[in-house]
């Protein structure tokens, strides 16, 4: 029985391994450039984040249908059981969609198909966060919002991905504006490899609760005194991180320098089919390459669920948190 945890930080689309993007290519009448999974993974080697981001973009081209979007949905939530999660805050990419002729209601109401029932088919709750592509325009963020309207009954929060080089998050200054009028909660990737400043003007500018990522906090001192202080939680993936070459190898990675700061720090798979590991196997890397202790591993694990959009239901939470607190190792 594995330690019970929350993922925050999980592209719903990283999780589409070659086996399923093969059956849904043959479904819809998708050629893929690769002979067979076996080529396909070997593909799964990455140089950065740009050269994951192009493999994982032409991959969407197999989800067409809510069909596709609830048979993806339902693979990883049979797999994150399995590893202990018992809530999942999951991102999705409408651009990355509607760029191809794919609806936004066909994303939402595929997803929702799975993610309305997860309760009851897999024993885990989850919060659905649409993310913008920090890549594209300001004005394609704010058309996006605009789409999500009619589902935003499905739909927590807000979150910003993808290329972050050369993105800052003041450009999306107004569409973070218009989701907190919404009432939408509100996360960004920061800090992965973009500067510590990034980090802060995703607090300031855009009014984050949760940074994503938020590696190179460590960096910045006074950034670090800040982030401890507001208790403002960072969503790190140890096995991205190493696979896109933000740290060099997982012994290096500060995850164990972050904790003794007093970072609420939570562990997560980012996009999992491509890194090498669901949120279970991170957990187990790190343990394993770091030397996590068990307190550690129990507060990794309480922090992911004191960091979930579970206001709604503090009930819950307290139920997952007892969980973690009698769970023995």
């Amino acid at each position: 029985m594995p330690l019970p945890k929350a993922e925050l930080h999980l592209h719903i689309e990283g999780t589409l391994e070659p086996e399923l993007a093969f059956e849904l290519a043959a479904r819809n009448g998708v050629e893929l450039p690769y002979a067979d999974t076996g080529e396909l993974r070997k593909a799964y080697q990455f140089e950065d984040l740009q050269s994951f981001l192009n493999l994982y973009y032409e991959l969407m081209a197999v989800l067409r249908t809510e069909r596709d979007f609830e048979d993806l949905a339902n693979a990883y939530l049979a797999r994150a059981a399995a590893q202990g999660v018992r809530h999942a805050e999951i991102f999705f990419d409408p651009q990355a969609h509607l760029a191809r002729g794919v609806p936004m209601g066909t994303v939402v109401e595929g997803l929702w198909r799975a993610l309305g029932s997860s309760e009851a088919n897999h024993g885990i709750s989850t919060r659905l966060i649409l993310c913008f592509l920090r890549d594209e325009s300001a004005e394609s963020a704010l058309q996006t919002l605009e789409a999500a309207k009619p589902y935003l009954d499905r739909i927590t929060g807000v979150g910003l991905d993808s290329a972050e080089v050369g993105h800052p998050p003041m450009k999306f200054r107004e569409v973070y504006e218009a989701a907190a009028a919404l009432g939408l909660r509100r996360v960004a990737h920061a800090g992965e490899e973009g500067p510590p400043e990034y980090i802060a003007e995703a607090l300031d500018v855009l009014g984050v609760e949760r940074v994503d990522h938020g590696l190179r906090c460590m960096e910045s001192p006074e950034l670090v005194e800040r982030l401890v202080r507001d208790r403002i939680p960072l969503t790190l993936c140890p096995l991205s991180n190493v696979r896109l070459r933000t740290v060099d190898t997982l012994a290096e990675h500060p995850l164990p320098t972050m904790l003794d700061a007093g970072l609420v720090c939570t562990v997560n798979s980012d996009d999992p089919a491509y890194f090498g590991g669901y949120v279970g196997d991170n957990f187990e890397a790190v343990q394993g390459t770091l030397r996590l202790t068990e307190d550690r591993l129990r507060e990794l694990a309480r922090n992911s669920f004191l960091a979930s959009f579970l206001e709604d239901d503090e009930e819950r939470r307290a139920r997952y948190l007892s969980e973690v607190e009698a769970y023995e190792f």
